[in-house]
Parts: structure tokens; sequence; C-alpha cells
């Protein structure tokens, strides 16, 4: 990977270069991060001290009631950690007979959280300081205060607005009876408290101690179904990685992502489709490359969208079926170079935020994400504890037949997804793209820019992103330039322009990249984010 690659676009910041770093969506949790590194510990230590204090900094994308996912590589070996979680055992279609879609608020959205069970394994199976070590800066932040950054402030308000008649989020989240604004400060005693009994206990309070019994008494109040048996019964699980391959610059490359439940194997199938389709023929902002990667992001979706599920509920087609070198050949040769086209799912058998990242001079990388859903979640807010729980049952269908239709202990289908690239069994890089039906499109936006066009993670950040919507609709970024833009309109695509200080549509990307005798590592401008090493 060559530093700097051309072309150069608008930028606020240079790639840092160092042996340690953390890449995160805000800064105090980067620092974070890189105190447990001094501290003497490893990359996972420093992720989980992020993660930890992501969910007091930043309220409005994750949160202790969210759920987590995590690839890392210890040294030796590549790692997939699915901590999402699943569904009450009371949830049966008959609960929601009678809706056109799942709720996306309010307790009939919230499955069991899964963030603090990550943090547990990965504590347990590969971390070096003790856990309760991970939460000092969290429990600071909480107690003390810390001030509200710019991004995450209008954030606030915004959630504030849809949320504030959901249980318990007003009386925490607005104090005074506002969302606070960037540059106020905000704290949150109960919400130490909770960090306290969680770090002490090892997750133990949170799914079968007073925490959970709290979460559980809550739900029964209001009518909600989540019990202690549904939170006692959860556990993250280790089911590894699917991977696609890419002829990069520097070599062969491939992409690996959590299986299902998870929207990763979106950005495989793209991935696959584009092998087929001459994309390396291209420069990397021309209305051709552009228009390839969309078209093969669309089928990609489509498929998704009929097909994917929590792994034990999909079995005709199984992913191995969705990412078949010969039905990925079959979609790519539906596309029409001239033409944008509104595309229905494939017949594979015969007959979709906070990211961060860590690494450290021993080698260790750490991809993490984890996440409430849609910006707050649910709303929902246990009173006296600070845990705002996820509206991760949005993501589960109504449709009867749907793999992914909505039933008792099922996880539903997730948006948030790690990414790591690999080389002849090495790792290459640890990234992530935030936000929802954006995420996959990321993986692949970044994957191709920066193994296929050479670009150093901070450039590939700061190029403009596209996001498919529905059918032929289509968001960019103005920085495309008016004439790559008209290109794409004639082709038949519908172009919706968001510039990145007026929609939060494009996420933030977080990017770490393996170099001799250290590392690379990119953040995103479009959020609070900050990448520190030393």
């Amino acid at each position: 990977m060559k530093l700097p690659h051309v072309p150069i676009y608008a930028s606020r910041r240079s790639p840092v270069l160092a042996r340690n770093v953390v890449a995160t969506s805000q800064p105090l949790a980067a620092e974070a991060g890189i105190a447990a590194l001094r501290r003497g510990g490893n990359a996972v230590d420093a992720a989980l001290a992020a993660a930890i204090t992501l969910t007091v900094v930043e309220p409005t994308g994750n949160g202790l009631g969210s759920d987590a996912f995590a690839i890392l590589w210890d040294g030796n070996r590549l790692h997939g950690l699915n901590a999402s979680g699943r569904s009450p055992r009371a949830w049966t279609p008959d609960r929601f007979a009678g809706r056109e879609a799942m709720p996306a608020t309010g307790w009939e959205s919230v499955t069991v959280p899964g963030a603090v069970s990550a943090w547990v394994a990965l504590s347990e199976r590969f971390g070096r300081l003790p856990f309760a070590d991970l939460f000092t800066d969290a429990i600071r932040y909480a107690e003390d205060g810390f001030l509200v950054s710019p991004i995450i402030g209008a954030l606030w308000a915004r959630g504030a607005a849809m949320l504030s008649g959901e249980p318990g989020f007003a009386v925490h989240f607005m104090p005074g009876g506002r969302a606070p604004k960037a540059g106020e400060t905000f704290a949150s005693p109960d919400l130490a408290r909770s960090l306290r009994l969680i770090a002490e206990s090892r997750g133990e309070a949170f799914y079968r101690g007073e925490l959970a019994e709290r979460m559980a008494r809550f739900a029964a109040d209001n009518g909600a179904a989540l019990s202690l048996d549904d939170l006692a019964a959860h556990a993250a699980d280790w089911p590894g990685t699917i991977h696609q391959g890419l002829a990069g610059r520097e070599g062969a490359v491939d992409l690996h992502e959590i299986p299902p439940n998870g929207q990763g194997i979106a950005a495989l199938m793209a991935l696959g489709i584009l092998d087929h389709c001459g994309i390396e023929r291209f420069e990397p902002d021309s209305a051709d490359a552009l228009h390839f990667q969309i078209e093969a992001m669309k089928l990609a979706f489509r498929d998704v969208s009929a097909f994917v599920a929590d792994a034990p509920h999909m079995t005709d087609p199984s992913t191995s079926d969705l990412l078949a070198p010969s039905y990925l050949k079959a979609r790519a040769a539906l596309i029409d170079q001239d033409r944008a086209i509104d595309f229905q799912s494939g017949a594979p058998k015969a007959g979709g935020t906070v990211y961060l990242s860590a690494a450290d001079e021993a080698g260790m990388m750490v991809s993490f994400i984890q996440s409430n859903y849609a910006g707050f979640g649910s709303g929902v807010v246990v009173p006296g504890t600070g845990i705002s729980l996820q509206n991760r049952g949005a993501g589960f269908s109504l449709r009867p037949g749907h793999p992914n239709r909505v039933g008792p202990g099922k996880r539903p289908f997730h948006t948030i997804i790690p990414g790591f690239l690999m080389r002849e069994g090495a790792p290459v890089a640890s990234f992530g793209v935030m936000g929802g039906p954006m995420q996959a499109q990321g993986h692949l936006q970044m994957t191709l820019r920066t193994q296929l066009w050479d670009q150093d993670p901070q450039t590939a950040i700061d190029a403009p992103r596209w996001r498919v919507i529905e059918g032929l609709a289509v968001a960019v970024e103005p920085a495309f330039g008016e004439r790559v833009l008209a290109d794409l309109s004639a082709r038949g695509h519908q172009l919706s322009l968001e510039p990145p200080e007026a929609s939060f549509g494009f996420g933030g990307a977080q990017f770490v990249a393996k170099i001799p005798g250290g590392y690379v590592a990119g953040s995103d401008p479009r959020k609070d984010g900050a990448a520190v090493g030393f």
C-alpha cells in the first residue's frame, strides 16, 4: 500500500502511523483504548476499553443494551464472534398478527442485548488486563460527565425529537427537558453504577443478577415479553468467518465477514459478482466503476432480503449456495453496462452503530462493532440503570414462510458487521463502516479502494460514497462531480445528492491496515471519529 496515493480528496486529517493504534467514532473512546494499551493491555483490551467507553460518550449509536460482533486476528488465527441477542421466547408470529411490519421503537422491538456478553467472551479468551480495569474511563465519564461532541450532539437532538415518549427515555437522556448540546456536559450516575456492577460480576449482574431483574421487571410493567429466563439463556457464539476473494493490486486478498444472521454476506456477494465484471479496468471515481458497484450491490441486497436469516433457519438456499462462484457469475451476467436495472431476487439453488478497530505491536488486530440499531435504538431506558435498549427486533420479517420471520428464541437479520482483510493467511486490515444498510456497501467500497485502487486508509475514507436505497434510487455525495453524476443519471440511476454535513446516511468508517513495522489508520470526519497511536 502506497502512502499517499492519488487522487487526494478534501480532508481535515492525515492517516495515523504507529506501532499501536485505536480508531473509533469518538475521541474519548479512542484515548481509553490507548490508555489500556499503555497499561500493558493488548489489542483486545484496547478494543474493549474503547467499546465500553463508547456506551457512555456516544449513546446515539450504542449503549449497555446493544448487540455486538467481532473479528480478530490473535497473531496466529482469525476468529469471528457473534454476540447478537435472540428474541424473547414469547415472541410468536401470533403476537404481531395484524401488523404490516415489526415495531421500530418501544418494548416490542427489544431483543436480548448481547454486547456485554461480547466483552466478557473476548476478555476471557484473549484479554490480558483484569476485566474490571477495562471500565475505568467509562465509569469516570459516566460519573463525572463528559463534553458532548458536535455530531453526536446533532444526532442526540434528532433522537430526542423522535423518542421522548418512550419509557424512561426523557428522564435519562433529556436532563432539563431537552437533549444536551455540543459542548455541554452530560453525566449519568445510574449508568456508572451499572458499569460497576457489570465490571465486578464479569457480566453476571447483567444477565442473571440485579440488572437483569430490573430489565425484566420494567418489561413486565410495560406489558413486554422480555424475561429473566430470556436474559439468562443468552450466550455469544464463535461461528468463524465467511470470505470472498479479490485480485488486488498487491496480490489476491480475501474479505472476511461474520456469517448470517448479519448482512456481511451482501458485501461478499457483491465482491464476487464484480469479479466477473472486469471492475479493475476502471478508475475508482469513474461512472463505469460506480455503475458496476451499484448494480452488484443491488443484486446482492435482493438476495439477502429474500434469503438471509438466523443461520439455523437458513437452509435453502444456504450461505454456500449464495456464495457459489457459478451463481455469482450468473448474477453478474444480468448487469447491463449502459442501463440501471431494478433486479429481482435470484434462485441460488436449482429446482444489514459504532465501530472501532485496535491493533498492537505484537500483531493482534481487532475489528469490533456494537450498536443499538436505529440511533438510540428502541428508546426504552430502564429506570435507575442507564441501560438503553436496542431495537433489533425491527429486523424481523412478518411474512409467512420467510426464513427471517419473527419467532421465539431467534436472532433477527442484523445490519452491523465488522470487516477484516487477509492475504495468504496473514492480516491485511481491520475495518468497518457504520450506518445500517450502508455497512455492506461501505465494506465493498473500502475494500475496492484500498486493495484494487491502492488508496491509503484515510484517502479511502475521505473519498465520496454512494448508497443504494431501493429500486433504482441511489444516494450519492456531490464530490463525485457533475460529469460523473450526469453519466450515472443517463444510465437510469435515480440519484439523490446528500452532502456529508446534511446527512448521516453514509455512516462513518474506521480502518487500520498492517504495514511493515506497524499500522496505518484512518478515521472518518463524517462522525466525531479519531485514530490514536503510539
